[in-house]
């Protein structure tokens, strides 16, 4: 007889997405002449930058030539890519990342799903509420929770609520918290942490012995100079810390795949009998068994980021993304609502109206506007009460959906 991984029963159904994706059919047939514009969605518009595409022309033609062809590569990455990342991401800020502890793969999803793997199964894990999905669901696949409650929480897992009354800064564990999942900036809420916030985490993660699982797959969005791009801008945060990085929201690389994860070699976890195991060594071996690497094509354009004209060309796409939040915050404080987010991320988490919940100001935006966002509630219980937008919708798009909530949203 054959078994199967019972933990996947306890997953909720991909609700969230499903249920918008059914209401806005409903109202598509409803409504066949509406033009419908989507600003919920997480996917980036704009096409690669040019430098990008140069690069990866380059590569295709060396892989049609026998003296230049590459077949498997080091699973780690190309040292011309990590060798990029470590000087441009790292050292430009002043940290000291070697290159053996950069890990290039195929996206910060598949990272942030698969770290736990190097985990024991009956670690404790914290995440923020509300919460990217995938931090949730690769633990209870893994058998570090019980069903979920009403409310969608996972008994065994420790939440941390984000609300406005705390400045959507999650609080530390009240109990013991093994690993701790901290994405900033945020996604859904488009917080940030501050240096003496971060800081903050670092210590505690050093007294209680937890790792903190860093996700700054937005840290380019970054435009206040005080906030740190990276963990380890904190000192300590080597012993403690593990960090996923992205193209995909950097340099639109979502249909490319490519992103990259940090292990310092100071961090450590512990066997049962108390030994010291290299989280580093562990994630070598994690990868070398199941993952090939990036193909070399793709490395080449994920390079070319790097160069003069790429980072020129990066920077006008992040700009191009940030003044869509620009126009979307301001044009919805205009109408009275209340707006966080969108200063140094893509992400706006719109507060509904008095007496609206997440879902009815989705059918109200989707009735009225035309427009479509996403319900906070499916990022978690604290996420009821808003409505997540994003800066990653074409502009003339953008500025049309911003004029029709100002123009035709009845609240």
């Amino acid at each position: 007889m054959t078994y199967v991984n019972e933990h996947y029963a306890k997953l909720r159904s991909s609700y969230l997405f499903s249920e918008i994706a059914r209401r806005v059919q409903a109202f598509q047939s409803a409504n066949p002449a509406a033009r419908i514009i989507r600003l919920g969605i997480g996917d980036v518009t704009r096409p690669l930058p040019p430098a990008v595409i140069r690069a990866l022309h380059e590569a295709v033609d060396e892989m049609a030539r026998a003296e230049t062809f590459r077949g498997y590569g080091p699973e780690a990455g190309y040292e011309f890519l990590i060798a990029a990342i470590a000087e441009h991401e790292y050292a430009s800020r002043g940290v000291a990342i070697g290159a053996d502890e950069i890990f290039v793969s195929d996206g910060g999803k598949s990272d942030s799903a698969n770290i736990q793997e190097i985990f024991a199964p009956d670690s404790v894990v914290a995440v923020t509420d509300p919460v990217y999905p995938v931090y949730v669901d690769s633990n209870v696949m893994a058998g570090r929770s019980g069903p979920p409650d009403e409310s969608g929480r996972y008994a065994g897992l420790v939440y941390l609520p984000c609300t406005a009354e705390n400045g959507f800064q999650p609080p530390f564990p009240e109990g013991p918290a093994d690993l701790v999942y901290l994405c900033y900036p945020n996604n859904p809420t488009g917080a940030v942490l501050t240096r003496p916030a971060l800081r903050g985490w670092v210590d505690w993660a050093r007294a209680h012995g937890a790792i903190l699982l860093y996700d700054a797959a937005y840290e380019a969005y970054i435009r206040d100079p005080e906030i740190p791009h990276s963990i380890f801008e904190i000192e300590g945060a080597r012993e403690v810390a593990i960090e996923f990085r992205s193209f995909s929201k950097k340099a639109g690389f979502t249909g490319t795949r490519c992103a990259f994860t940090v292990v310092p070699r100071e961090a450590r976890g512990r066997t049962r009998g108390g030994d010291a195991v290299s989280l580093n060594a562990l994630w070598l071996r994690r990868q070398s068994t199941k993952f090939n690497s990036v193909p070399y094509i793709v490395q080449r354009g994920a390079a070319a980021v790097y160069s003069p004209q790429g980072q020129r060309e990066v920077r006008a796409l992040i700009d191009d993304y940030m003044e869509n939040a620009r126009i979307i915050r301001e044009g919805l404080e205009a109408t009275g609502l209340t707006v966080h987010g969108g200063a140094n991320a893509p992400y706006l988490w719109v507060r509904t109206p008095r007496g609206l919940g997440s879902w009815d100001f989705f059918d109200r935006l989707l009735g009225d506007a035309h427009v479509v966002g996403t319900p906070g509630a499916g990022f978690g219980p604290s996420g009821e009460g808003y409505l997540r937008l994003t800066g990653f919708g074409r502009r003339d798009e953008t500025e049309d959906a911003v004029e029709r909530i100002k123009t035709r949203l009845q609240l």
